[in-house]
């Protein structure tokens, strides 16, 4: 069987050097905001050429601290809207609603399935202060659109980099700017993955990054004094540690997803499958490689039945869940029909570092009998 992700074999090569380190960190006898945090923020921040780097438990807190930091700066009121696309996780969309902001759908582009910028100044009113941009299945959003449309119209832009570290842009300077943060996940299938929860925040502004660091910890800055109404969310160290080790191969584990990628597009031939839209840049470190089929549940239990594990990314679109049939939200009547339309046919195929080019070879060959 060719796994989806064997996360035993990514995680095998660091065994020793992470018994190493659960050793230092044990004896050392600190294990909340101590030096393997202060050293991964460090070498986080400059990694994607931010000046400030925050460790927070997971992805989804990074998302929400975002928001409620822009609040305590009041740059955000409860209540705000900010633009979020339809076609995402609905981690994205939990955590507007967690800060007590109102998500704005908007439609996706077919081909690249992040949000459509086409689509977002016609979704924007007077309560519109933000705009989340997801960087979905680890391909950037349209940053200079985005960053056009928000400076258009004065808008915070946040982005949602849980599946996209490591993705680089020649607009980075033009883009990160103080108008821009950044929201990671270590969730341990993430390309830079820890072996537990973990989370962090990037940005240039340093208003935002002092209130973000107060808010992790209880909204405290000095023990036992509280500035803030904050929470409990801390990047611990032994995690920290462990991504200390993992950060330096980022690079070199992003570029064999995008060698894999490039195999896929090029040797996939199959009329019955639509491959992703790559413009072969570093825009895309693949975290998912997502193809699109008429008839899902067919294919992959062909490939199933080939020894070949899938993964459907995501079968039920966050504006069909259950959760959101309240009166409060409405939004099981909405219709999002390119956004359903790729709920309905996505499938993802394994790509990770550990892959082989023979396993590779496997996939293209079985997908090209079908």
């Amino acid at each position: 069987m060719i796994s989806f992700l064997d996360l035993k074999k990514i995680n095998e090569p660091y065994e020793a050097a992470f018994q190493e380190k659960l050793k230092t960190v044990l004896h050392n006898g600190w294990y909340i905001l101590g030096k393997e945090l202060e050293t991964f923020e460090k070498a986080f921040a400059e990694y994607n050429q931010s000046e400030y780097c925050i460790g927070v438990g997971n992805g989804f807190d990074a998302l929400v601290l975002i928001f409620k930091g822009y609040i305590e700066l009041g740059k955000l009121q409860r209540g705000d809207e900010v633009i979020v696309p339809a076609h995402t996780y609905i981690a994205s969309i939990l955590a507007i609603l967690q800060a007590d902001l109102v998500p704005v759908l908007v439609e996706p582009k077919l081909e690249t399935y992040n949000i459509n910028p086409d689509l977002i100044e016609e979704k924007i009113t007077p309560k519109t202060k933000a705009i989340l941009a997801v960087h979905l299945y680890g391909q950037l959003a349209e940053m200079q659109k985005i960053s056009e449309i928000a400076n258009r119209n004065n808008l915070l832009i946040i982005e949602d980099s849980a599946q996209a570290h490591g993705a680089l842009t020649n607009l980075k300077s033009k883009i990160y700017n103080l108008n821009s943060s950044q929201a990671y996940s270590f969730y341990p299938g993430k390309n830079l993955g820890s072996l537990g929860d973990g989370g962090a925040i990037t940005t240039n502004d340093p208003e935002l990054a002092k209130v973000l660091f107060s808010l992790r910890n209880y909204g405290s800055e000095k023990k036992y004094h509280n500035e803030f109404i904050g929470v409990n969310s801390r990047l611990d160290e032994l995690q920290a540690a462990f991504l200390n080790l993992k950060l330096p191969n980022l690079n070199s584990d992003n570029d064999k997803r995008r060698s894999i990628a490039k195999r896929y597009l090029s040797e996939i031939k199959n009329d019955k499958i639509m491959l992703p839209f790559w413009d072969f840049s570093n825009n895309h470190v693949f975290h998912l490689f997502v193809i699109r089929t008429a008839n899902r549940e067919a294919l992959q239990e062909y490939l199933t039945q080939n020894n070949i594990q899938t993964v459907i990314h995501y079968p039920i679109p966050p504006h069909k869940q259950k959760a959101f049939t309240s009166e409060a939200s409405g939004w099981n009547n909405l219709s999002f029909p390119i956004t359903e339309k790729i709920h309905n046919e996505v499938l993802s195929l394994p790509i990770n570092p550990v892959l082989t080019e023979e396993e590779v070879s496997f996939v293209v060959e079985i997908l090209n009998r079908y």
